[in-house]
């Protein structure tokens, strides 16, 4: 079982370091949500759409029962990193470097 963990351990890690076997940066940015890839354009429940994986093939689905609910989802707005909110919220933006505002 240890050469197993060491043997995927190495190939995430060479998936990682040599260019073009990596995932896509879309479904890296799904992962980083915690969501999934499906082959379907529409989610099953309890998942909402998240934008797409594997370059725009699949559909990335988020958890809606989970912590990870999406800015509008909360009621609020997302915004570029440059502008000042009065309130910030969590919530999942669809670019990483956005926040979540309740006000501006």
């Amino acid at each position: 079982m240890k050469l197993f963990s060491c043997l995927m351990a190495l190939l995430l890690f060479l998936l990682e370091a040599v260019p073009g076997l990596g995932l896509p940066k879309d479904t890296l940015r799904c992962v980083g949500y915690h969501g999934f890839c499906f082959h379907s354009k529409s989610c099953p429940e309890p998942f909402a759409a998240f934008g797409t994986c594997s370059r725009r093939q699949k559909t990335c689905c988020i958890d809606t029962t989970s912590n990870f609910h999406t800015c509008q989802d909360e009621g609020g707005h997302c915004v570029p990193p440059e502008i000042k909110c009065l309130q910030e919220q969590v919530g999942l933006c669809p670019h990483r470097e956005w926040k979540c505002c309740t006000e501006l």
